[in-house]
């Protein structure tokens, strides 16, 4: 007796089973052969030729072609497995199919097989004495339910076989995310670092273990037309043991509904293993109504666009999102998204903040006037706050009230936290960095702001630490190695500061200023070398600034004055920042490079101006 393991999969090929723990998993007798097939050549190559032979031997080949990709799809489905990120079948166009997955055969004598089976057969009767149908699943009552205190849900794997509906599959995986982080002692790993995972091979085990989970949520989304179906399944993520499964179809104006009702199902099992009774009021039950199809589908086109963070995907972004709120004017988290597009669009500096920032704050309004509870909208309304009204209690008091909405929000507590450190309160805006990091453990971003804020606060060895800890290259990199040189350089280690000033040039692409460095280093030391760079930073940032946008930060022009002792020219370009409202005047009073400036008193008189707290 012959039975093949892979994944979570047992495949009995005498009794023509597929099963996944343990559960059978019905399927057609021609899927089930092409997958034995596949499985008798794993890591080889099995030509559409072998399996017409073994399979469809007098089948036309036109009739063929079309039976084989529906068998395929069909096989697909049922292990949850995708043509574009396989981690089963991967598909090798024209020529046939490769079993990709690791295999292990396992040989049982045929009388222990039926001893076994007897086994299974008894615990399967008492299994059916502990089930209910429950929340559209079946979930099996236990004495003593494993505790579940975090979660991640894993990108939904897109059935359609189409790339250009990955936003869909994505799209609803985010929902999932933001209804069950709703749900109160309950840590949820943010879709950032969930992404990760996307098509990975990686074992559930070992992703609890990256991320530090005690369950996973996945499952598979298939569109046709108008209809939608999501199968989902909740998982003990340390011993891979299944807790809970359904299937759900619905037409397309009813996803809210849909997505409402399978965080309902996952809480509830979730619940059973919180401490207090925990309640979740998910996007769908707010909205208490079905969205136009169109509208949705513009808004997750929209938020796939939204979450790459270049200028041309928000200005896509943008366009969906527009389209959206033409379809349903009434459609909050629409109104919400363009609100988070054009924030990011002023403070990016793709476009200017006295164009971003009023178009933001009016379509922030707008989300929370349909629906107060959006933690993204107050999230986006904190920023209009801080830097078109410059109200720091009102940033607070938005900032607080979308972390309460949804405490597992990163980047309500990543803004926080940017608040609280700009205003000096550096245990606080620790605590949020950290939390921040917990929920979204993969990201760079996330590592590069805890270690800006431990920086700020003047931790330099715990900065250091955190600053190493982000891969290069990424969005912050020249950024970050010239916080690191400013460290080594407070250390006096100036070799050490030498090296990440050369690191930061580099990874910019400033390679002449890097030749000019080296050569003022050699002749005349670290601080002549330091001078060196900061006066060719100003010429060649000064000349990028004539340019449209987006514009380097005049903010970062006056800083390169203030470390040169040009207290005149430093206020003329912060005056510049002040004018265009940059998002990074927010630091003011807590950037290191300005600490020449403090006591003039131009320097108070422009604390003033950005509404400061005494």
């Amino acid at each position: 007796m012959v039975v093949i393991h892979f994944g979570s999969f047992d495949v009995d090929l005498r009794a023509g089973e597929l099963r996944r723990h343990g559960a059978r998993i019905k399927l057609q007798d021609q899927p089930f052969r092409v997958l034995a097939q596949l499985l008798e050549h794993p890591g080889e190559v099995v030509t559409r030729e072998e399996l017409r032979q073994a399979i469809w031997p007098s089948t036309a080949f036109g009739s063929f072609d079309e039976g084989l990709d529906a068998t395929i799809y069909k096989l697909r489905h049922a292990l949850g497995d995708s043509a574009e990120h396989p981690r089963f079948i991967e598909t090798l166009p024209r020529r046939g199919y490769r079993f990709i997955g690791p295999v292990v055969r396992e040989v049982r004598p045929v009388r222990v097989w039926r001893a076994r089976l007897a086994v299974a057969v008894g615990a399967a009767l008492l299994g059916a004495l502990l089930l209910e149908l429950s929340a559209g699943g079946l979930r099996a009552r236990s004495p003593d339910p494993p505790r579940i205190q975090s979660v991640v849900v894993l990108p939904l794997v897109d059935l359609s076989g189409d790339s250009t509906q990955a936003y869909f599959a994505d799209g609803m995986t985010e929902a999932l995310i933001t209804d069950l982080g709703r749900v109160p002692g309950l840590r949820v790993i943010s879709r950032t670092s969930a992404m990760h995972y996307k098509g990975t091979r990686a074992s559930l085990p070992e992703i609890a273990r990256q991320l530090g989970v005690d369950a996973v949520v996945e499952g598979a989304v298939l569109r046709v037309g108008t209809r939608v179906r999501i199968t989902a399944q909740l998982v003990e993520a340390s011993v891979d043991r299944h807790l809970w499964a359904a299937t759900y179809e619905r037409d397309l104006g009813d996803v809210l509904a849909l997505q409402d009702e399978i965080a309902r199902a996952i809480t509830s099992e979730v619940r059973r293993t919180l401490s207090h009774p925990a309640e979740t009021r998910s996007a769908a039950a707010a909205a208490a109504r079905p969205v136009h199809t169109e509208a949705y589908d513009a808004y997750l086109r929209g938020r796939y666009e939204w979450n790459t963070w270049t200028q041309p995907s928000l200005t896509r972004s943008i366009a969906y999102f527009e389209q959206a709120v033409q379809k349903d004017p009434a459609y909050a988290p629409a109104w919400a998204g363009l609100s988070d597009a054009y924030l990011l669009m002023g403070l990016f500096g793709y476009l200017p903040q006295e164009v971003a920032l009023p178009k933001a704050k009016a379509t922030a309004l707008k989300a929370i006037e349909l629906d107060e509870t959006l933690s993204e909208a107050h999230v986006s309304l904190s920023g209009v706050r801080l830097h078109l009204e410059r109200s720091w209690p009102g940033t607070g008091d938005e900032l607080r009230r979308a972390v309460a909405l949804d405490p597992n929000n990163a980047m309500a507590r990543q803004w926080y936290g940017y608040y609280l450190s700009a205003i000096g309160q550096f245990d606080a805006a620790v605590a949020e960095m950290r939390r921040a990091l917990e929920l979204d453990p993969l990201s760079p971003n996330k590592q590069n702001s805890l270690a800006a804020t431990f920086y700020r606060a003047g931790r330099y060895d715990e900065a250091l630490r955190h600053f190493r800890a982000v891969p290069d290259p990424d969005a912050n990199s020249e950024t970050r190695h010239r916080r690191m040189a400013a460290i080594y350089e407070r250390k006096q280690m100036h070799r050490e500061a030498l090296a990440e000033l050369l690191t930061a040039l580099t990874l910019a692409g400033k390679q002449s200023i890097v030749a000019l460095v080296e050569r003022t280093y050699r002749a005349s030391g670290y601080a002549e070398a330091k001078k060196a760079f900061l006066w060719a930073d100003v010429r060649e940032t000064q000349r990028r600034a004539q340019n449209p946008y987006p514009r380097p930060r005049a903010v970062d022009i006056a800083a390169d004055y203030a470390l040169l002792g040009k207290k005149d020219n430093a206020f003329e370009w912060l005056d510049r920042a002040d004018r265009a409202r940059e998002g990074q005047l927010m630091y003011l009073r807590v950037d290191d490079r300005f600490e020449s400036l403090r006591s003039d008193p131009r320097f108070t008189a422009l604390e003033r101006r950005l509404g400061f707290p005494p």
